[in-house]
């Protein structure tokens, strides 16, 4: 998971036109931010179409997301297509959120 701070991301990358403006920016962890590269599009698991991946911007989390335990599911093509390209769910960060969650529980 993240172990440097946050970088300031293109949403909608320059060398696809995107403008630097606070509108095109968002802060991502390293690895998000490196496995989305360039990218504004994944491949849906499910349907195997290509979709925009998640606007943080423009695209509301509730409806197009679900945590359940350490997984991220997605509820739409577009948030199944964002969680592959980023490697949400590699197993690595799932046991990290698996070991985070665990620690929760103890101190509660």
């Amino acid at each position: 998971m993240a172990e440097l701070p946050f970088q300031l991301d293109h949403i909608i990358a320059q060398k696809h036109l995107g403008p630097t403006q606070e509108s095109n920016l968002a802060f991502s962890c390293y690895p998000c931010n490196s496995a989305k590269g360039p990218n504004i599009a994944g491949i849906d698991p499910v349907s195997g179409g290509i979709t925009p991946l998640f606007h943080p911007r423009e695209d509301e989390w509730p409806s197009q997301f679900e945590w359940r335990g350490a997984w991220l599911f997605g509820k739409t093509p577009k948030a199944r297509a964002t969680i592959q390209v980023l490697g949400i769910n590699d197993a690595e960060a799932v046991a990290l959120r698996e070991s985070l969650l665990e620690e929760e529980v103890r101190f509660d």
